[in-house]
């Protein structure tokens, strides 16, 4: 299993001082969450999009973090993205503690299970949902959280994201919770809080 990423450089042409990396969603790919970083106005940012390695089955061009049914796949993505995140540190000399981890849906639910492992600089979960065995992992430490979920969404209920945020805030973790009037989707003011949430939070 391995990796193809979308890598746009900083726009100020110097040397990134933070990461910012998408996950896409089930049956999606790289180019969709590729798209919205023009949107982020984070000039002194590298974004990095990664493909993940599962082809989804019915979504011709679209990948899969793991089998929803199943969850086949799930312990293979985590350790090919935790030793990714790690080289890829190392490669642009940019620490984890100022790499941001965002995703949407099942992008969202990898980026928190990612998250409670790494030392990063915040996690964006977009329509998303975490992973029942992850509450354990969490602790005063893990990197804040934005939540943005739709209250229409009729992929991932919005239940979930609320019981996401309230596990978040038993276990100490700093969360943002944002619900909007949408369904399965990113919209212009979710967008205006990812980058209001990476500013706060990075150079």
């Amino acid at each position: 299993m391995s990796l193809s990423v979308i890598t746009l450089t900083p726009t100020t042409g110097q040397p990134p001082a933070g990461l910012f990396v998408g996950l896409h969603g089930w049956g999606s790919n790289a180019e969709d969450l590729a798209s919205l970083a023009p949107y982020l106005n984070l000039p002194t940012y590298q974004f990095c999009f990664p493909n993940a390695p599962l082809p989804h089955p019915h979504a011709p061009g679209g990948f899969m973090w793991y089998d929803l049914n199943t969850q086949a796949g799930l312990p293979e993505s985590r350790q090919l993205l935790l030793d990714w995140l790690q080289a890829l540190a190392i490669e642009t000399q940019v620490p984890l503690e100022r790499m941001i981890l965002a995703g949407f849906s099942q992008g969202g639910a990898m980026t928190l299970d990612i998250g409670a492992r790494l030392p990063l600089a915040g996690l964006i979960c977009l329509s998303g949902y975490l992973h029942p065995s992850i509450a354990a992992l969490l602790h005063p430490n893990t990197p804040p959280v934005l939540l943005v979920h739709g209250q229409n969404d009729p992929v991932v209920p919005l239940k979930a994201a609320q019981t996401t945020d309230q596990v978040l805030r038993q276990a100490g973790v700093s969360v943002q919770y944002q619900e909007f009037p949408m369904a399965h989707e990113i919209n212009p003011q979710a967008l205006e809080l990812v980058q209001d949430f990476a500013a706060s939070i990075t150079p």
